[in-house]
């Protein structure tokens, strides 16, 4: 296996793959969703073009996720099934980056040595290059161990109307279950100008809705000196609020402990900001809140939702719950069905701990629980949040809401879907163009969506 170093792409290149075919499949969060958007628009801008069929295309790409145990599983299993159209078609390449390809390095190659590329997060951007050096010298593994800056690409949005923008990459924060530090690095943020330059060319190009990314947003600046002020995010908020043509900011995400009155207020001063926030609670216990190193108590939590909800009556909060952390007692998961009752999220992301070889809670191998007690927990928490959900956007039912429109749904060629500021997930009976904005009145609710008909 050959490992290289290689020159900076050029500013200027030639495309040399002009009508081959690409196969790109995405694993995991939302900055891999945005990191593929930048792989397909620099396999695009040399000549490539998309293919729906992986067993067809010249090119198979995976963006890696390594959050959960089964994104390992995925992989593997993906590339096992790829082998034999591989032996068949020799000249096809395959490649796999981003965050699992970060961690297992070697091992990719060891469990599949038909991989052709393997790069990481820090160097999506030579994608291009590493394809021409496995075509001409071989199989290649690049993994570089940190960024100097973000990396901006020309992205391949699937949506017109919508994007997302990368603010920063990286974490700096420990917490125990989490791997996000060792394959993503250290907080990195792009100046704020830079930024809004960003946002400014979207809106030219027509889009209208834009998400803020980073792993930790609230914590964005805080790297950067720019004549003595630190470039925080609820200026960064507002300055993107100001960008002609831009009607909806969303974030994500936050960490509850860096969440401040500032970024509140400039949320409800901030017209295009929308009334929605995602707020990570993981755990209502105070003890194992402690044991996951996240910083604050379920006390303070409710304190930062209660800040959020004052500035913004209104207000609808989404979450992630990790149910059967190491060591969590009945009495531990009663503390997060109390804080979820209390809080009442619209809606949250519920996870089974997954241990992840090289965080500390993977360590903690004698207090792990048994899988029939962890699924019963998750199944209870499920249905309190589903109850709350349904109750709460049952109070739409007879409200006129404006809705973002994303096109045809996927499960009813008769209906439209689009979402709310608050986030919220309408279909309607209507001919909408995707990128318009619909006033919608709600006359049927259940937990994950709303239904209703043009006003």
């Amino acid at each position: 296996m050959t490992r290289l170093l290689m020159p900076q792409v050029r500013e200027r290149r030639t495309p040399t793959r002009v009508g081959r075919t690409y196969h790109l499949r995405t694993f995991g969060c939302q900055m891999n969703v945005h990191d593929s958007e930048g792989i397909a628009g620099l396999l695009e801008a040399d000549g490539m073009v998309p293919a729906s069929d992986p067993d067809t295309a010249d090119l198979v790409v995976f963006n890696t996720c390594c959050i959960r145990e089964n994104a390992d599983d995925k992989l593997y299993g993906s590339l096992g099934m790829l082998k034999r159209t591989k032996d068949k078609r020799p000249e096809m390449l395959i490649a796999v980056g981003g965050c699992l390809a970060q961690k297992d390095r070697d091992l990719i190659h060891e469990r599949a040595p038909w991989v052709d590329v393997v790069f990481g997060t820090h160097n999506l951007q030579r994608v291009v290059s590493l394809l021409d050096y496995a075509e001409e010298w071989g199989p290649i593994t690049e993994i570089l161990e940190e960024s100097e800056a973000v990396a901006v690409v020309p992205a391949k949005r699937e949506v017109a109307h919508s994007a997302w923008v990368t603010i920063m990459v990286g974490c700096d924060n420990s917490c125990t279950f989490c791997i996000v530090p060792s394959v993503r690095g250290g907080e990195i943020s792009r100046r704020p100008g830079d930024v809004v330059r960003e946002v400014q060319a979207l809106a030219n190009d027509g889009v209208v809705e834009v998400t803020l990314l980073g792993q930790n947003v609230n914590s964005y600046g805080r790297d950067l000196e720019l004549g003595g002020h630190k470039a925080l995010f609820a200026d960064l908020l507002r300055r993107v609020g100001d960008v002609n043509g831009i009607h909806r900011i969303r974030y994500t995400s936050p960490h509850p402990k860096d969440f401040r009155e500032d970024v509140a207020v400039a949320m409800a001063e901030t017209p295009a900001v929308c009334e929605q926030l995602h707020m990570p609670l993981q755990s209502g216990s105070d003890r194992i809140l402690a044991a996951m190193h996240r910083g604050y108590t379920a006390e303070r939590f409710l304190a930062k939702l209660d800040l959020a909800r004052r500035h913004m009556p209104g207000l609808a909060l989404s979450t992630d719950i990790i149910v059967g952390f190491p060591g969590e007692t009945d009495a531990d998961f009663q503390f997060t069905l109390d804080v979820v009752a209390e809080a009442k999220f619209d809606s949250a992301f519920t996870f089974i701990y997954s241990p992840r070889p090289g965080t500390a809670a993977a360590e903690m191998v004698d207090e792990f629980l048994a899988p029939e007690v962890i699924q019963d927990r998750y199944q209870r928490l499920t249905e309190r949040q589903t109850a709350i959900g349904l109750a709460t956007n049952q109070m739409l039912v007879g409200e006129t809401i404006e809705v973002l429109v994303d096109g045809v749904s996927k499960t009813d060629a008769a209906m439209c879907s689009g979402r709310t500021r608050t986030n919220k997930l309408v279909h309607f009976p209507a001919a909408t163009a995707a990128g318009s904005f619909a006033n919608v009145r709600i006359h049927r609710a259940a937990p994950h969506f709303l239904v209703g008909e043009l006003a």
